[in-house]
């Protein structure tokens, strides 16, 4: 049995790490590097650092960020923000980062998934799906320019897995910044109907939350951000907890 992952995410605006509710309302919270570099020393699995507003503007993620935070941590970490193209992947993992992330540029262009897949191995491709109400959503960064994709998000973490993906992030819209818990009964369906790993995301607030969508929907990983930008959660401790619950995690 593979042990679960706890994965922690950098939401980044601007050149700054930030976070909100429901995808909207970014405060910021601090600098990438130093955040980077104490979830590394604080014994997190991997990290996923997302340049929220990059599709939304139209810029690609930044690469002097990349290469800095490869520089601090020992840890995998994976990158996203308007990712389109062979040539921006080798540039990312060339600048230290062990996977890369695709959302919107793999809804514009579904082949993506297999060209990278083929160039590059799934194992270092992660696709993304932002999805409320049973939908996929693309640029999500950006409210004012936030899109409905009549896809339901079950036939697209189909299609990702079909085209070569190697895992796949769920990102409930509706649970995002909530700390209500994450959305168990989707993620049990994707879960089901797909053969490569899915990790939950939006809605983490206390540990039991962990617990819960590892028990109950049976996901690789588990991904947080607010509860452990603010200390309300202590990576160890929680790991600890899942540990005396039974659940297979790297301590």
């Amino acid at each position: 049995m593979t042990a679960k992952r706890i994965i922690a995410c950098l939401d980044i605006a601007d050149g700054k790490v930030v976070k909100g509710v429901k995808f909207q309302n970014h405060e910021i919270i601090g600098d990438i590097v130093p955040f980077a570099q104490k979830y590394s020393d604080a014994g997190i699995d991997e990290l996923v650092l997302y340049d929220i507003k990059a599709s939304c503007d139209d810029k690609t993620v930044d690469y002097a960020w990349i290469e800095s935070v490869a520089k601090v941590i020992n840890i995998p970490f994976c990158v996203a923000g308007k990712i389109d193209s062979i040539a921006k992947v080798e540039k990312i993992l060339n600048c230290g980062a062990d996977k890369v992330s695709i959302n919107s540029p793999a809804i514009n262009n579904p082949d993506l998934i297999n060209q990278i897949a083929d160039k590059f191995g799934s194992s270092t491709l992660v696709v993304g799906i932002d999805t409320k109400d049973g939908f996929i959503y693309k640029n999500t960064g950006d409210n004012t320019k936030t899109q409905e994709i009549k896809i339901s998000v079950l036939n697209w973490a189909c299609e990702a897995a079909k085209q070569g993906a190697g895992e796949i992030v769920i990102n409930s819209i509706n649970s995002d910044g909530t700390k209500q818990g994450y959305d168990i009964n989707l993620l049990k369906t994707v879960v089901n109907s797909v053969k490569i790993p899915v990790i939950a995301s939006g809605g983490a607030g206390i540990m039991q939350h962990f617990k819960d969508v590892f028990m109950h929907a049976n996901v690789s990983g588990a991904l947080a951000a607010s509860v452990f930008h603010k200390n309300e959660i202590d990576i160890k401790k929680l790991k600890e907890y899942l540990v005396n619950n039974n659940i297979l995690i790297r301590i």
